[in-house]
């Protein structure tokens, strides 16, 4: 036991080690940068956009903040204005799908994915939920209520105490990072070395396979839904070295929780907003399921029709 608990802290230490290096300087300079004219410019520059998504110009902030930061930024900025309950869940679809934009996509870049392709999904599914809720939805021109939450945010002068608090919100971002990675590093080594996590990815094989993905996958896809894709990386990556997930299976997973991930976290942390959080998880479940069904199945027909060429080459050269 003791040995099982010494190397699951070795893989927890060495996951957070090639973590943190991602995440540090990307919440540093973030954090910074809120405290600049960088993202009052940017979001400017998206107001006109917001019309399209049947939100009026203020909403570019906590849709800027939601995504440069996390979820609880964008929510802190969406009470400090006045919106409809169709505007808030409009912003709660979209930070549901694209949140955190930075870190997440590039921590689960680290497994070998392109970090352009796993943001692009979830800015694309973002702006079309927009759209379509846009588009169906009538309802929802009451004010929001938004309980008890607090906007308050830290009165910051000089560049002085700008970088140290930036410094503190990256330190204290490693900091949960390894508490949260460690000791699930070493819960998955002791279900690893006891053959536990055979048992688990057998009972969840039935929904890998209906998406298009091998058993092998089933921790990683557990860990995502779960605890989300920053620290759910960690076991992405430990399953790429050891459990011989091959990279197609991989990009599926993440297609899967870039849609769908953190579903319980992500999903109650909007129920003070006043709006239906049901609806929400059911969306982004959804959505989930058939965007990878979709691409598992494109995928496995392109290289079907491959094998095939290869094949018909392969006899037509041997006839002749």
């Amino acid at each position: 036991m003791k040995g099982i608990l010494l190397r699951g802290m070795q893989q927890g230490l060495n996951t957070s080690w090639t973590l943190g290096k991602v995440i540090f300087p990307v919440t540093l300079i973030v954090t910074i940068l809120q405290f600049t004219p960088v993202l009052p410019w940017i979001i400017k520059q998206l107001t006109p956009l917001m019309g399209w998504l049947g939100l009026s110009g203020e909403a570019a902030v906590p849709l800027v903040l939601g995504n440069a930061l996390n979820l609880y930024a964008g929510i802190a900025a969406i009470v400090s204005f006045d919106f409809t309950v169709k505007e808030v869940f409009i912003m709660a679809m979209m930070l549901s799908f694209s949140h955190n934009l930075f870190i997440e996509s590039a921590v689960a870049s680290r497994v070998g994915v392109n970090w352009w392709l796993i943001s692009g999904i979830r800015i694309g599914l973002a702006l079309f939920a927009a759209i379509i809720i846009n588009f169906l939805w009538n309802g929802g021109a009451e004010q929001a209520a938004y309980g008890f939450i607090s906007s308050a945010n830290p009165e910051l002068t000089g560049w002085g105490e700008i970088i140290l608090h930036g410094l503190q919100t990256a330190i204290v971002a490693i900091a949960q990072l390894a508490m949260i990675v460690i000791p699930l590093m070493i819960v998955m080594q002791f279900l690893r070395e006891k053959g536990w996590l055979n048992y688990l990815s057998t009972k969840f094989a039935p929904f890998t396979r209906v998406l298009g993905m091998k058993e092998n996958t089933s921790m990683t896809m557990v860990a995502g839904l779960t605890i989300g894709l920053a620290y759910g990386a960690g076991v992405m990556i430990q399953a790429v070295k050891e459990d011989g997930v091959e990279k197609k299976d991989m990009i599926l997973a993440l297609i899967f929780l870039v849609s769908c991930h953190a579903v319980v976290e992500d999903t109650v942390v909007f129920i003070p907003l006043g709006i239906p959080v049901w609806p929400l998880l059911v969306i982004r479940l959804i959505t989930a399921i058939l965007l990878t069904m979709a691409i598992s199945f494109i995928w496995n027909s392109i290289d079907k029709n491959k094998r095939r060429k290869e094949t018909t080459n392969e006899h037509s050269y041997n006839t002749f």
